[in-house]
């Protein structure tokens, strides 16, 4: 068995995939506002 050394472990495809995640709630997030502003002001 090999042994574990901590913190030598490669997270550069973790970090993009984490940032890919953040990038895409950060624009379905603002999507869903502009969505609702834009059926508020159809109804008013």
């Amino acid at each position: 068995m090999s042994e574990h050394k901590h913190g030598d472990m490669n997270t550069e495809v973790q970090e993009k995939t984490f940032e890919g995640f953040v990038t895409f709630m950060t624009r379905s997030t603002i999507v869903i506002i502009l969505l609702l502003l834009f059926i508020a002001l159809v109804n008013a």
